[in-house]
């Protein structure tokens, strides 16, 4: 009788026994298809855009103050590795993030009327400036490049010198058609316009608003139109 009572009491033993052996690859099986779903099998064109995505987010909840590439890779569950690949510097991440977020507000319009064009532009532009934290943000990038070399060769590459060039091929083309002189100059134009606001924005003293930008274009196009 206890040789029986021995051999039942081994028993439940040799039954865990091979429960506990596969747990663990239950758990393996079980997790298999997350990793094989992981951030490094994403496309490339999905994890660029999670990126921007999650560095507009940042910038517009939080400012430059709030902006690392480590909390960007955390928003977009990708790895710092994969940033670096597209963004050299935080500063150039943060201007393509900040252009991603306010880049569909900023279209410039063709309708074949350079008045109607340019003040819906830049009544758009100061919606963008003064009701959204997009303001806020533009305003530190600017001052953060006086003092960073990298940030400023940035934000020319990446940000003010496409938006120039869109303002100045759209005055341009208002030249070929008759509505502006041929003898005035289209970047000329775009300082008087844009710089006026930033200059408002940069130096609050007095506020930019949507009435200031129709005065400035109705001004201004007082002296050029052909």
């Amino acid at each position: 009788m206890p040789e029986r009572t021995g051999r039942r009491t081994e028993s439940p033993e040799r039954t865990e026994s091979p429960k506990r052996a596969e747990s663990p690859k239950r758990a393996e099986r079980e997790e298999a298809p997350r990793v094989r779903r992981g951030r490094g099998r994403r496309p490339a064109a999905e994890v660029r855009a999670a990126t921007l995505d999650a560095a507009g987010t940042l910038l517009l909840r939080g400012g430059m103050g709030a902006f690392t590439i480590e909390a960007v890779a955390a928003e977009a569950g990708v790895s710092k590795t994969t940033i670096y690949k597209w963004w050299p510097s935080k500063g150039a991440l943060a201007l393509d993030g900040y252009f991603h977020a306010v880049e569909s507000a900023l279209t410039f319009p063709d309708t074949g009327d350079i008045e109607a064009d340019l003040t819906a532009q830049l009544r758009a532009f100061v919606h963008v400036v003064t009701g959204t934290p997009a303001g806020q943000v533009i305003a530190e990038l600017i001052g953060q490049a006086q003092t960073d070399p990298d940030l400023s060769a940035a934000l020319l590459e990446r940000y003010s010198g496409p938006r120039r060039e869109l303002a100045v091929r759209t005055i341009r083309r208002a030249q070929s058609r008759g509505q502006v002189r041929a003898d005035v100059d289209p970047e000329v134009l775009v300082d008087q316009l844009w710089g006026a606001c930033y200059h408002r924005l940069l130096m609050p003293s007095l506020p930019v608003t949507e009435e200031f930008a129709v005065s400035l274009v109705a001004n201004l196009m007082r002296g050029v139109r052909a």
